[in-house]
Protein backbone atom coordinates (compact mmCIF):
# COMPACT_ATOMS: atom_id res chain seq x y z
CA UNK A 1 0.00 0.00 0.00
CA UNK A 2 0.66 3.69 -0.70
CA UNK A 3 2.20 5.52 1.88
CA UNK A 4 0.04 8.57 3.28
CA UNK A 5 1.73 11.22 5.91
CA UNK A 6 -1.34 12.91 7.95
CA UNK A 7 0.31 15.54 10.07
CA UNK A 8 -2.27 16.20 13.25
CA UNK A 9 -3.25 19.43 13.40
CA UNK A 10 -3.16 18.69 17.68
CA UNK A 11 0.58 19.74 17.14
CA UNK A 12 -0.13 22.88 15.91
CA UNK A 13 0.40 26.63 16.55
CA UNK A 14 -3.63 26.95 16.97
CA UNK A 15 -3.48 30.20 16.95
CA UNK A 16 -3.03 29.98 13.38
CA UNK A 17 -4.89 26.50 12.09
CA UNK A 18 -5.35 27.50 8.96
CA UNK A 19 -2.06 28.63 8.31
CA UNK A 20 -0.57 25.96 9.89
CA UNK A 21 -3.07 23.23 7.38
CA UNK A 22 -1.63 25.26 4.46
CA UNK A 23 2.20 24.84 5.44
CA UNK A 24 2.15 21.17 5.95
CA UNK A 25 0.01 20.77 2.83
CA UNK A 26 2.33 22.54 0.88
CA UNK A 27 5.61 20.23 2.74
CA UNK A 28 3.94 17.62 1.49
CA UNK A 29 1.55 16.02 3.59
CA UNK A 30 -1.23 13.69 1.92
CA UNK A 31 -3.83 14.32 4.64
CA UNK A 32 -4.93 16.83 7.70
CA UNK A 33 -5.50 14.50 11.02
CA UNK A 34 -8.27 16.66 13.20
CA UNK A 35 -8.80 14.94 17.11
CA UNK A 36 -11.97 15.68 17.86
CA UNK A 37 -12.21 14.70 21.71
CA UNK A 38 -15.23 15.13 23.95
CA UNK A 39 -14.03 15.79 27.41
CA UNK A 40 -16.13 12.03 28.46
CA UNK A 41 -14.63 9.14 25.82
CA UNK A 42 -10.95 10.81 27.38
CA UNK A 43 -10.38 13.48 29.25
CA UNK A 44 -9.41 16.15 27.43
CA UNK A 45 -12.04 18.29 25.01
CA UNK A 46 -10.71 19.69 21.96
CA UNK A 47 -12.88 20.67 19.13
CA UNK A 48 -15.61 20.00 17.04
CA UNK A 49 -17.59 20.53 13.78
CA UNK A 50 -17.06 24.36 13.59
CA UNK A 51 -13.60 24.39 13.77
CA UNK A 52 -13.75 22.02 10.88
CA UNK A 53 -16.44 23.98 9.12
CA UNK A 54 -13.67 27.34 9.01
CA UNK A 55 -11.07 24.71 8.11
CA UNK A 56 -12.79 23.23 5.22
CA UNK A 57 -13.21 27.00 3.91
CA UNK A 58 -9.00 27.42 4.34
CA UNK A 59 -7.83 23.83 2.49
CA UNK A 60 -8.81 21.64 -0.07
CA UNK A 61 -7.27 18.82 2.02
CA UNK A 62 -8.40 15.89 2.97
CA UNK A 63 -9.68 16.35 6.25
CA UNK A 64 -9.45 13.33 8.51
CA UNK A 65 -11.38 13.67 11.59
CA UNK A 66 -11.17 10.90 14.19
CA UNK A 67 -13.60 11.01 16.67
CA UNK A 68 -12.63 10.29 20.13
CA UNK A 69 -16.29 10.50 21.52
CA UNK A 70 -18.80 8.79 23.57
CA UNK A 71 -21.82 9.13 21.25
CA UNK A 72 -20.10 8.46 17.43
CA UNK A 73 -23.15 8.31 16.01
CA UNK A 74 -24.52 12.13 17.12
CA UNK A 75 -21.42 13.16 15.52
CA UNK A 76 -21.91 11.58 11.91
CA UNK A 77 -24.06 14.87 10.40
CA UNK A 78 -22.41 17.67 11.95
CA UNK A 79 -19.26 16.67 10.84
CA UNK A 80 -20.75 15.65 7.21
CA UNK A 81 -21.86 19.07 6.93
CA UNK A 82 -18.94 21.06 8.16
CA UNK A 83 -17.04 19.21 5.75
CA UNK A 84 -15.16 16.02 6.52
CA UNK A 85 -13.77 13.22 4.51
CA UNK A 86 -12.93 11.12 6.44
CA UNK A 87 -14.53 9.83 9.74
CA UNK A 88 -12.79 7.95 12.52
CA UNK A 89 -14.46 6.87 15.16
CA UNK A 90 -13.45 3.99 18.50
CA UNK A 91 -14.69 0.85 18.04
CA UNK A 92 -15.05 0.70 21.61
CA UNK A 93 -17.43 3.60 21.57
CA UNK A 94 -19.99 2.09 20.61
CA UNK A 95 -22.30 -0.91 20.84
CA UNK A 96 -23.36 -1.45 17.57
CA UNK A 97 -20.06 -0.27 15.53
CA UNK A 98 -21.50 -1.84 12.17
CA UNK A 99 -25.05 0.69 12.38
CA UNK A 100 -22.38 3.96 12.89
CA UNK A 101 -20.89 2.61 9.74
CA UNK A 102 -24.38 2.87 8.38
CA UNK A 103 -25.38 6.12 9.64
CA UNK A 104 -21.77 7.55 7.95
CA UNK A 105 -22.76 5.90 4.93
CA UNK A 106 -26.08 7.36 4.82
CA UNK A 107 -24.77 11.08 5.53
CA UNK A 108 -25.36 13.15 2.41
CA UNK A 109 -21.52 13.92 2.09
CA UNK A 110 -19.60 10.63 1.39
CA UNK A 111 -16.61 10.47 3.79
CA UNK A 112 -14.09 7.39 3.89
CA UNK A 113 -14.85 4.97 7.61
CA UNK A 114 -12.10 4.45 9.81
CA UNK A 115 -12.17 2.13 12.94
CA UNK A 116 -10.07 2.99 15.86
CA UNK A 117 -8.87 0.75 18.25
CA UNK A 118 -7.12 1.71 21.90
CA UNK A 119 -4.01 -0.23 22.98
CA UNK A 120 -5.80 -2.10 25.46
CA UNK A 121 -8.35 -3.05 22.64
CA UNK A 122 -7.61 -6.30 21.08
CA UNK A 123 -8.73 -6.73 17.25
CA UNK A 124 -11.21 -9.13 17.61
CA UNK A 125 -13.63 -6.17 18.57
CA UNK A 126 -13.66 -5.67 14.94
CA UNK A 127 -15.59 -9.00 14.77
CA UNK A 128 -18.58 -6.77 15.21
CA UNK A 129 -17.60 -5.10 12.09
CA UNK A 130 -18.46 -7.75 9.43
CA UNK A 131 -21.20 -8.33 7.42
CA UNK A 132 -22.20 -11.03 5.16
CA UNK A 133 -18.38 -11.63 4.81
CA UNK A 134 -17.35 -7.82 3.92
CA UNK A 135 -15.62 -5.44 6.05
CA UNK A 136 -17.68 -2.85 6.85
CA UNK A 137 -15.34 -0.05 7.54
CA UNK A 138 -12.55 1.04 5.20
CA UNK A 139 -9.46 1.16 7.02
CA UNK A 140 -8.10 0.86 10.85
CA UNK A 141 -6.10 2.82 13.18
CA UNK A 142 -4.07 1.17 15.24
CA UNK A 143 -3.50 3.66 18.63
CA UNK A 144 0.00 4.01 19.18
CA UNK A 145 -0.69 5.77 22.54
CA UNK A 146 -3.52 6.33 24.44
CA UNK A 147 -6.26 8.39 22.79
CA UNK A 148 -6.46 11.62 23.79
CA UNK A 149 -3.33 13.51 24.96
CA UNK A 150 -0.61 15.13 22.56
CA UNK A 151 3.23 14.02 22.79
CA UNK A 152 3.12 10.33 24.61
CA UNK A 153 5.65 7.62 23.34
CA UNK A 154 5.27 5.28 20.62
CA UNK A 155 3.95 1.86 22.09
CA UNK A 156 6.01 -0.57 20.34
CA UNK A 157 4.14 -3.17 21.47
CA UNK A 158 0.78 -2.32 19.32
CA UNK A 159 2.69 -3.43 16.18
CA UNK A 160 1.72 -7.14 16.88
CA UNK A 161 -1.89 -5.64 15.85
CA UNK A 162 -0.68 -4.01 13.33
CA UNK A 163 0.42 -7.11 11.72
CA UNK A 164 -2.13 -9.72 12.42
CA UNK A 165 -4.25 -6.56 10.26
CA UNK A 166 -2.18 -6.71 7.50
CA UNK A 167 -1.77 -10.31 7.27
CA UNK A 168 -5.96 -10.03 7.15
CA UNK A 169 -6.15 -7.08 4.90
CA UNK A 170 -3.56 -6.70 2.62
CA UNK A 171 -4.24 -4.40 0.48
CA UNK A 172 -5.88 -1.82 2.96
CA UNK A 173 -4.89 1.14 4.68
CA UNK A 174 -3.76 0.65 8.01
CA UNK A 175 -3.23 3.68 9.92
CA UNK A 176 -1.44 4.15 13.21
CA UNK A 177 -1.33 7.26 15.25
CA UNK A 178 0.96 8.24 18.25
CA UNK A 179 4.81 8.89 18.90
CA UNK A 180 5.02 8.36 15.23
CA UNK A 181 8.39 10.43 13.59
CA UNK A 182 11.74 9.62 11.75
CA UNK A 183 12.59 7.11 14.60
CA UNK A 184 9.58 5.14 15.49
CA UNK A 185 8.36 5.03 11.27
CA UNK A 186 10.03 1.98 10.09
CA UNK A 187 8.82 -0.44 13.43
CA UNK A 188 5.31 0.73 12.19
CA UNK A 189 5.97 -0.19 8.09
CA UNK A 190 7.92 -3.29 9.05
CA UNK A 191 4.71 -4.42 10.88
CA UNK A 192 2.68 -2.94 7.83
CA UNK A 193 1.26 0.34 8.34
CA UNK A 194 1.26 2.89 5.78
CA UNK A 195 -0.89 4.98 7.04
CA UNK A 196 1.32 7.47 9.36
CA UNK A 197 -0.37 10.03 11.70
CA UNK A 198 2.13 12.19 12.83
CA UNK A 199 2.19 15.62 15.06
CA UNK A 200 4.92 16.78 16.78
CA UNK A 201 7.40 15.18 14.55
CA UNK A 202 5.81 17.28 11.78
CA UNK A 203 4.81 20.60 13.34
CA UNK A 204 7.83 21.47 15.82
CA UNK A 205 10.32 20.21 13.27
CA UNK A 206 11.99 23.01 11.52
CA UNK A 207 11.74 21.45 8.48
CA UNK A 208 8.69 19.98 7.94
CA UNK A 209 8.69 18.78 4.34
CA UNK A 210 11.96 17.17 5.29
CA UNK A 211 10.46 15.30 7.95
CA UNK A 212 7.52 14.26 5.82
CA UNK A 213 9.96 12.96 3.15
CA UNK A 214 11.24 10.86 5.93
CA UNK A 215 7.82 9.19 6.79
CA UNK A 216 7.35 8.36 3.55
CA UNK A 217 10.72 7.18 2.94
CA UNK A 218 10.27 5.03 5.79
CA UNK A 219 7.02 3.27 4.22
CA UNK A 220 7.91 2.91 1.25
CA UNK A 221 11.13 1.70 1.14
CA UNK A 222 9.67 -1.22 3.65
CA UNK A 223 7.24 -1.98 0.91
CA UNK A 224 9.85 -2.07 -2.04
CA UNK A 225 12.20 -4.54 0.05
CA UNK A 226 8.98 -6.50 0.55
CA UNK A 227 7.85 -6.74 -2.70
CA UNK A 228 11.80 -7.75 -3.65
CA UNK A 229 11.53 -10.26 -1.36
CA UNK A 230 7.84 -11.54 -2.63
CA UNK A 231 9.87 -11.91 -6.19
CA UNK A 232 12.44 -13.69 -5.33
CA UNK A 233 10.34 -16.50 -3.36
CA UNK A 234 8.12 -16.60 -6.73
Amino acid sequence: MPAKIAPSLLACDLSDMAGEARRVVEAGADVLHIDVMDGHFVPNLSWGPPVVKCLRKATRAFLDVHLMVSDPRKWVLPMADAGADGFTFHVEADSDPAAVVDAIRAAPRKMVVGVALKPGTPIAALDALWRDGEFLADFVLVMTVEPGFGGQSFMPAMMDKVTALRAQFPTMDIQVDGGLGPATVETAAAAGANYIVAGSAVFKAREPAAVIAQLRDGVNEFCLQKRKRNNSIA
